[in-house]
């Protein structure tokens, strides 16, 4: 399935029908009167977030949204029938931002979670409704209220617990593979990954999800590249896992160059708990990996691991020291919902 994780839709609600203007006329009934029933509602649009999907693949194909029409009133006090509500099926994660494609109007981060983007118009009262003493034989009925239509856009954040930032080709994919069942595209080139893949990790009988995105490079926050536009998708992530090509010759500056694009984005990422990892070290000798980890150290100013995701080694201390990390922003994560629903 084609991978999309951003998507521009219009929706407009339903009308409300107008209401009805009708008098009772029996035989043998000596006093009629109004009798015009109320117009339904116009159908709602709702977003709503689903399990089992991972794309807006489904809304490149599909723009238009429109809720249903509600009918018109009948006599005898007949109401009409309310329109039909549209819900737009999301994944969890999306987020819903209006035409500028930067106002947020909701954050759907959980299956289940629920909007009303566009409200169905009333519907208009038949002349029952406007019947006293005074006007005993109304001759008017209001008509429905327009719908709401806007533009929107839909964005996709994937939900994953921890996610992989690097260079392109510093073995990011390869890893993602060694440690799941993710099947991603693995070459010797450099952007083989062109969209963000997901994997479960599996550790001590528990599990964690682990993001891939395409490389960055210098530059990616101007467009240079695939540009920065990925890096939406691990903003949720509780801990990055900073890879480094092992075999390039600096490696300090590649870890430097990925670390100011991940500043220049913002939105906190530069922020998050990250490890640095020298990767590929099955291609190197034990002094090369050495000097190479001792130049790392020193850039990032903290400990670097070591591994390779083709031989294996050093991959179960680094799954091991991201799902403490997880385990700890797991805990911490109802005190925080709990403060945030929290009313004097």
């Amino acid at each position: 399935m084609k991978f999309l994780d951003q998507a521009k839709v219009y929706v407009r609600s339903g009308n409300g029908g107008a209401g009805c203007v009708s008098f009772r006329r029996e035989k043998f009934v000596e006093f009629g009167g109004p009798d015009g029933g109320d117009g339904g509602k116009g159908g709602d649009v709702w977003v709503e977030a689903v399990d089992g999907l991972n794309t807006l693949i489904d809304y490149r194909y599909q723009q238009h949204y429109k809720g249903g029409t509600g009918v018109h009133g009948m006599g005898r006090n007949r109401s009409g029938q309310a329109g039909a509500d549209v819900v737009l099926k999301v994944p969890a994660g999306t987020q819903i931002f209006e035409d500028d494609n930067e106002t947020l109007i909701a954050d759907l981060a959980q299956v289940g979670d629920r909007c009303l983007l566009a409200k169905g118009g009333n519907g208009g009262f038949g002349n029952t409704h406007f019947k006293s003493a005074t006007n005993q034989a109304p001759r008017h009925a209001n008509p429905g209220q327009e719908g709401i239509e806007m533009t929107v856009w839909l964005r996709l954040k994937l939900i994953a617990d921890a996610g992989l930032v690097g260079l392109p080709n510093a073995g990011k994919s390869t890893f993602l593979a060694a440690v799941s069942a993710a099947k991603p595209k693995i070459a010797d080139y450099p952007f083989t990954t062109l969209h963000p893949g997901l994997g479960v990790v599996t550790v001590d009988a528990d599990g964690f999800v682990l993001a891939d995105i395409p490389g960055l490079i210098e530059g990616a926050h101007e467009g240079t590249g695939l540009g920065d536009r990925f890096l939406g998708h691990v903003e949720r992530c509780a801990v990055l896992l900073h890879l480094v090509d092992g075999t390039l010759e600096d490696v300090a500056g590649a870890y430097t160059t990925v670390r100011r694009e991940l500043e220049a984005y913002g939105h906190g990422l530069w922020k998050k708990k990250e490890l640095v990892a020298l990767n590929k070290i099955d291609a190197l000798t034990e002094e090369v990996i050495a000097d190479k980890r001792a130049a790392l150290e020193k850039s990032c100013d903290h400990s670097v691991y070591a591994l390779s995701g083709v031989s294996g080694a050093g991959v179960q201390d680094v799954l091991r020291e991201l799902y403490g990390i997880i385990l700890k922003s797991r805990a911490q994560q109802p005190a925080i919902e709990e403060q945030a629903q929290w009313r004097p």
